[in-house]
């Protein structure tokens, strides 16, 4: 399989993963054609929380990042071979399940938050200490992951392959053609929307992305991810031109990703759209950096003040409980920012 970022101008990920026959590109493990039909290796499907849709884990990426907490299925080949085919039969039985129909506008993780708070006490009859009461009881579901509402957003996540599109394009325009009426999100790095890819991906029923830009100095993202960030910067830009819905996630990761590049991305984002919604998430330790600590409150804090110094109106903490270790702390965090730019 020909690198399509390389034919497209673009420098490869360089990304190797070792599975069972030897070494290979991810493109090369995770993506396959077999009569004339294509197939995606897949984790996993699951109602996730706290984004309350459904999520496609996607097995091999082409980054390797150092604080990957998804490394054992996106740097190991694992999972089932799944056509567009078998991805539309999810997302049909996912279809009877939706108890939330979001506009365009709402296909987020980002708006998720404002619905609930994940506890499950309205199901024991009574109501969380954080409930945004937006949602009725019976709106309310149990999944693997906990407890929420399921909104009608099918999104691609885990492992990202989307430098090699061919898939997505049969799949959304599958996806379009019999449920049109659930979004399609997906999660992703960035590093495979290039103009080209990222028209395409529109074309075919793209409405929203969840950007990861994990860093903001090159030499930073090289150091974290092994790849270059350069074009990833445009994507805030090309897809408000585009008309996708975006969301930003922005991780403040002690030693790499403070403050100063916190800065960067205020400005960068502030002159694309100031009312971009952006989740500042707090690191936790994993994969290559389980012995980094997290971030503190205070720095959460810190980092928060600054986006909003760029007059961006839509931020929310994520990934709360990292360096909230009790209630009080919760009720600290809300009171100081408000409750809808917590996301719990």
């Amino acid at each position: 399989m020909r690198c399509v970022l390389k034919l497209q101008g673009f420098p490869s990920c360089d990304n190797v993963i070792q599975y069972l026959e030897g070494y290979a590109r991810p493109c090369e493990v995770g993506i396959k054609v077999v009569g004339g039909e294509i197939y995606r290796l897949i984790y996993d499907i699951v109602l996730s929380r706290p984004e309350d849709y459904l999520s496609i884990y996607q097995s091999l990426c082409n980054h390797k990042c150092l604080k990957c907490h998804s490394w054992y299925f996106s740097q190991i080949a694992d999972g089932r071979w799944m056509s567009p085919a078998d991805i539309l039969t999810e997302a049909v039985k996912y279809r009877e399940l939706v108890t939330v129909w979001e506009p365009l506008h709402r296909a987020t993780m980002w708006h998720a938050s404002d619905l609930c708070a994940h506890c499950g006490a309205c199901l024991r009859g009574s109501k969380g200490p954080f409930c945004p009461d937006k949602l009725r009881s019976d709106q309310i579901i149990a999944s693997p992951q906990g407890f929420g509402p399921a909104r009608n957003i099918i999104s691609f996540t885990g492992g990202d392959l989307y430098c090699n599109p061919a898939y997505y394009i049969k799949t959304f325009k599958l996806l379009k053609k019999e449920v049109p009426e659930l979004w399609i999100h997906i999660e992703t790095n960035g590093y495979g929307l290039t103009p080209k890819n990222l028209d395409a991906l529109r074309a075919s029923g793209l409405d929203s992305i969840w950007l990861d830009m994990k860093a903001y100095d090159e030499e930073t993202y090289r150091k974290l991810c092994g790849t270059t960030n350069k074009w990833i910067l445009e994507i805030p830009a090309l897809a408000k031109d585009l008309g996708i819905v975006i969301e930003i996630v922005l991780l403040y990761i002690p030693g790499f990703v403070e403050l100063d590049q916190i800065e960067k991305f205020g400005e960068l984002l502030s002159n694309v759209d100031t009312s971009i919604p952006i989740t500042l998430l707090a690191f936790f330790p994993e994969f290559m950096l389980r012995g980094l600590r997290a971030p503190t409150v205070d720095e959460m804090l810190k980092a928060f003040a600054i986006l909003k110094s760029y007059k961006l109106k839509n931020i929310k903490v994520g990934n709360v409980r990292v360096f909230c270790k009790d209630y009080r702390c919760i009720e600290f965090l809300i009171k100081k920012l408000g409750r809808n730019a917590v996301s719990l």
